[in-house]
């Protein structure tokens, strides 16, 4: 969750990112057509500011699944909605007709705004996480290697240039109240972000523990185009076609995209997504009336190592 505030925060802004470009001129037409830049999500999520705290509910793991998290959201206590919804309004100057309604009802109006968060999510984020959880699990484990090398205060201190660690003290810029460790909940949750870049985004909401968004290590490398140059070697044992759609498959397409692209039928690039899916290389996401399908990280592993093989060969 804490990467669909920012995302859609920049799909919605109207304004060109050099870095998430590519994205976005993928994504914005679909939100538009699917009208998430008129629903709930427009109206919780303002161009700047504040962004309510019950959407995004402590996490369970390290790595919760997207529909833990809305259960979390759908989960969130009445008097909570209502007070965020309330310091939303005191930011914006009022609450729009659908916030309006949540906050009179939230427990009859939230399992609507979750919906609304799937469709999102699995048109904007869901086809692309493969490429985003990459980013992120390296720079969980450049991070932890730091701590186990330097230090946890080392950590702090190259996290972002608004953390500063001093005297046994976490001081963030712009946070107006003191915060005890004995009030701050059982330790400090460290969120790396694709989207949230390049500011800091904080949540403190005793008992629970504080969390940071902070842009990960590596956001700049992420839509960099990836020359598929391994597929010839992967050719024989998938055979040419499927290893033509993997490799077409750099940004998430649809089944007619797909047909369009590589001269196949629709119907023989269906039968082969669902042998690449079955074997665990593509994934399908629903967007709207259509189905957008995805390299998954083993096929990304896969390209890789088949890539690497040349290499060592030529």
């Amino acid at each position: 969750m804490w990467e669909v505030a920012p995302s859609f925060r920049l799909l919605t802004s109207g304004r060109p990112h050099p870095l998430h470009r590519a994205w976005i001129d993928q994504v914005r037409p679909r939100m538009v057509a699917a009208g998430l830049d008129r629903g709930w999500l427009a109206e919780l999520i303002p161009p700047t500011g504040y962004v309510p705290d019950f959407l995004t509910p402590s996490p369970g793991g390290a790595a919760p699944a997207p529909s833990q998290e809305w259960e979390a959201i759908t989960a969130s206590p009445a008097d909570r909605v209502r007070q965020d919804l309330d310091h939303l309004a005191r930011h914006q100057g009022r609450l729009g007709p659908r916030l309006r309604a949540l906050h009179a009802d939230p427990p009859a109006r939230l399992p609507k705004l979750t919906q609304e968060i799937e469709t999102y999510w699995n048109l904007a984020l869901a086809p692309y996480w493969a490429r985003i959880r990459a980013v992120l699990d390296a720079d969980v484990f450049h991070r932890a290697r730091t701590v186990a090398e330097h230090g946890a205060g080392h950590l702090l201190n190259d996290l972002h240039d608004s953390v500063r660690w001093d005297d046994n003290e976490l001081r963030v810029a712009r946070w107006k109240r003191i915060l005890p460790r004995e009030a701050a909940g059982p330790g400090l949750l460290l969120i790396p972000s694709a989207f949230t870049g390049p500011g800091l985004r904080t949540k403190m909401r005793p008992p629970e523990p504080p969390q940071l968004a902070y842009p990960a290590r590596g956001v700049g490398r992420l839509w960099e185009a990836r020359p598929a140059v391994g597929a010839a070697a992967l050719a024989p044992v998938l055979g040419r076609s499927r290893t033509l759609l993997l490799a077409e498959l750099e940004a998430p397409a649809s089944t007619t995209e797909l047909a369009r692209r590589t001269g196949l039928s629709a119907a023989g690039v269906s039968r082969h997504l669902t042998a690449l899916r079955d074997a665990g290389l593509v994934s399908a996401h629903r967007a709207g009336h259509s189905v957008l399908y995805a390299r998954t990280a083993a096929a990304e592993t896969l390209l890789k190592a088949a890539s690497a093989s040349l290499a060592r060969g030529s």
